[in-house]
């Protein structure tokens, strides 16, 4: 196992939680008192993180919602990945994908200059548009494989495409750094790449605002060792309150959201004993 995803592993035991936090602030969503700080985005970043770590394996920051605001989203990124507590690995929600010159330079950047953990990634321009940030290989990368909105059965579906992608995916994996991203929306597919790929880690938007139903999702990614998955929720946890009870309404959300992928998945029964009691 790489270093990313052995830190991802601990994280999972630590908090008993397969649940990644994506941090995607929309400026016009914040809580009223966050638009007035001096870094809105950071600020509201570190209230959820606040609320939210004991109950997170990952946290996903979206670099759209960063860089949409310049300079200042920029900087604010930056000093989220800092304050994220440094065992939770981070994942770049960066979905690049280009020719092999421009993907050294993405690769530095995410890597070295931003210092995530792993990144997602569009496969589509082939395997030289990987390779530079395969030469990471003690960082993850979630390659996108069969996504959670309507759009993906224009290209993803036809031909299986989406099987076609898992299956070269995992021939990449040689240094055991790379995982995929698929759908929550679309639960059967899934558990045919799951059939295909049975060792690959799969990151899995699409619960809650997309509508995709864990108790359908979870059957259909978990590996035969019952893991081999996250569930990521962004909106569910960092858009459900306003006013003096936000924090709070935030941490029982991801309390709940965590709790719920438990039970989903049937996970942890072999442990849940001896970490009762430990963390609440």
């Amino acid at each position: 196992m790489n270093a990313f995803f052995e830190k991802l592993e601990r994280a999972v035991m630590a908090n008993r939680s397969r649940l990644c936090i994506g941090l995607d602030p929309r400026m016009e969503k914040l809580p009223s008192p966050f638009r007035h700080a001096t870094s809105p985005l950071f600020a509201f970043n570190k209230a959820i993180i606040n609320a939210t770590a004991p109950y997170a394996c990952a946290y996903k920051p979206n670099l759209a919602f960063y860089i949409a605001h310049g300079l200042e989203g920029i900087a604010a990124l930056k000093k989220t990945i800092k304050y994220i507590p440094p065992e939770i690995p981070i994942i770049a929600d960066a979905k690049w994908g280009d020719i092999g010159s421009t993907a050294e330079v993405y690769a530095s950047a995410i890597f070295e200059e931003f210092k995530c953990d792993a990144v997602t990634l569009n496969p589509l321009l082939g395997e030289d548009s990987v390779a530079p940030f395969l030469k990471y290989s003690r960082r993850g990368l979630y390659i996108l494989c069969l996504t959670s909105n309507s759009g993906s059965a224009n290209f993803q579906l036809p031909h299986d495409l989406y099987l076609r992608i898992a299956e070269k995916v995992s021939r990449w994996n040689r240094a055991g750094n790379c995982g995929l991203v698929v759908g929550a929306t679309l639960p059967d597919y899934v558990k045919k790449i799951r059939t295909r790929v049975p060792d690959l880690p799969f990151l899995i938007p699409g619960i809650g605002a997309q509508g995709g139903e864990l108790k359908k999702i979870i059957p259909a990614a978990r590996d035969s060792k019952g893991g081999g998955f996250i569930i990521s929720v962004s909106r569910g946890i960092t858009e459900c309150g306003e006013g003096e009870n936000f924090a709070d309404n935030v941490r029982k959300a991801a309390r709940e959201f965590r709790d719920a992928i438990n039970k989903g998945g049937g996970l942890f029964k072999s442990h849940i004993r001896r970490l009762a009691g430990t963390r609440k």
